[in-house]
């Protein structure tokens, strides 16, 4: 039986989120794609069509199809990494993993992201230090159905931000800021005081509608952002 475009859709969008084709990469033709499907070759046009729509993909005449390397639609702000941030302040970066648990998405973050039932999700907690002061608390979410490599990467020396940059493109990001009062266990790790006020920031992005990851990430009290555009 041929293919629907939706389940080539879908199918080409999880080849992606598994690194099978990689930013920048080239997808293969319309025709050797029908025939991998067995469909109709404007069945795939259409599927590629509405991934390139969607900012997931890059479509050239005479050049084919790739995947995109950054997102069509993408906030002012790009996705930092942290390490940067604080090499770029001329201090000695560390990182370090709390936690790691994989689960079902609790009820709240399914709502936040839209997930269906017990979808299985990452839990990740890492601080990241400038000059051995805490400078950052990151409390992360991976979604495992579109991310499902995430379950074996090794997030011991290296922190998930950065894993997910390297691995993982996205085509919608959400950010919000927000102060808030640190908890118990989040002024142990910033080193502040229970109700301290902190800057926090919050992150969802989302492949071609598919959930990737939300983050809760915290920084100590006075924490300056800056902006240039």
């Amino acid at each position: 039986m041929s293919a629907s475009f939706r389940k080539i859709k879908s199918d080409v969008r999880a080849r992606i989120a598994r690194g099978d084709w990689s930013p920048g990469e080239t997808l293969p033709t319309e025709a050797d794609l029908a025939q991998r499907y067995a469909c109709a070759r404007a069945t795939v046009n259409r599927a590629l069509r509405e991934l390139a729509d969607e900012g997931l993909l890059e479509r050239r005449r005479k050049s084919g199809t790739r995947v995109r390397t950054v997102p069509l639609r993408q906030a002012r702000l790009d996705i930092p990494l942290v390490r940067r941030e604080i090499e770029e302040r001329g201090a000695a970066y560390r990182y370090a993993l709390v936690l790691r648990d994989a689960l079902a998405a609790p009820d709240w973050l399914a709502a936040r992201l839209g997930l269906k039932g017990a979808a299985p999700v990452l839990h990740l907690i890492a601080m990241h230090y400038a000059d051995g002061a805490p400078y950052q608390h990151e409390d992360r979410w991976i979604a495992l159905d579109t991310v499902p490599q995430a379950s074996t990467a090794d997030f011991t020396a290296q922190g998930p931000n950065e894993w997910l940059v390297a691995e993982i493109p996205f085509t919608d990001a959400e950010i919000s800021f927000l102060a808030a009062a640190a908890e118990p266990a989040l002024a142990a790790h910033l080193g502040c005081r229970p109700g301290d006020a902190v800057f926090r920031m919050e992150r969802v992005t989302w492949l071609g509608g598919a959930p990737v990851t939300f983050v809760r990430m915290s920084y100590p009290p006075g924490h300056r952002v800056t902006t240039r555009y």
